[in-house]
């Protein structure tokens, strides 16, 4: 078995469809056969699972009904997270047949923690602090909404209530200059496993290039190592995926967002 092989496996394993041990008292998590369902978390829900196994398109259509049944009474989009190796064939056919929009496409990478333990020296004047507090919190927002162009005010929310439920399983750090924050990333601890994931990163147009986003990662990989996590993953964007193989880590799968919307 390849080393790519090795982490794809520990992938599905330990991080498809992981349940955190706490979750803010809203959170409702659901199973229904193979699948997991996360209800009130943020601004949509999501589906995962690890294997569908081989439905028919039948019992598939079935499946994919009463997800959107169940979120359609709350009235709330979900996401359901389609990995590039996932079963059957025919499941990203069915899922826009049903309706599901299909987003941009991202690449899960993984590195060993101990590969990354470098340097994360950027440019002079810009500092990494990391942040608990509301209003660092809406800061973040501030900055999300800035990066994309689209109100995103539900980070400090809820990132607020993550932080609140379970204080042990995120870490969030920002990257500022004169004040102003410039970027942003999180790194999350799945309990039971042997993982942190990073999340965020979002950085703003005039401090691209800079190293910013390399020393939020650096940052991040020195605390998983001190917590013990053997290896680190993040769904990468087009934009941070080149930054990230460039610091070793490997490209295992693809993942690709199916969001329906009431």
């Amino acid at each position: 078995m390849s080393e790519r092989e090795q982490l794809l496996e520990l992938y599905d394993a330990q991080l498809r469809a992981h349940v955190p041990r706490r979750l803010p008292p809203e959170v409702l998590v659901e199973r229904d056969g193979p699948l997991v369902r996360t209800l009130g978390w943020g601004p949509q829900g999501w589906v995962e699972y690890r294997d569908l196994g081989e439905p028919s398109v039948e019992e598939l259509d079935r499946l994919i009904a009463a997800q959107i049944a169940r979120f359609g009474e709350r009235d709330e989009p979900f996401e359901w997270k389609f990995h590039s190796h996932d079963r059957p064939a025919f499941l990203e056919e069915r899922l826009r047949a049903a309706g599901f929009e299909a987003e941009a496409l991202e690449t899960v990478v993984i590195v060993r923690t101990d590969s990354l333990l470098s340097d994360d020296a950027i440019r002079p004047g810009v500092g990494l602090r990391e942040v608990r507090e509301r209003g660092d919190l809406e800061l973040i927002s501030d900055l999300e909404s800035a990066v994309w162009g689209v109100e995103e005010r539900w980070h400090a929310d809820a990132l607020g209530e993550e932080l609140a439920a379970n204080p042990d399983g995120l870490a969030i750090f920002v990257a500022e200059a004169d004040g102003l924050v410039v970027s942003a990333g999180w790194v999350r601890f799945p309990d039971g496993t042997d993982f942190a994931t990073f999340w965020g990163g979002g950085t703003l147009a005039e401090w691209r290039g800079r190293g910013v986003y390399r020393a939020l990662v650096h940052r991040r990989a020195r605390l998983a190592a001190e917590r013990g996590r053997r290896y680190i993953e993040v769904d990468a964007s087009d934009d941070s995926r080149p930054i990230l193989e460039r610091l070793g880590f490997q490209a295992v799968t693809q993942t690709r967002p199916y969001v329906w919307s009431p």
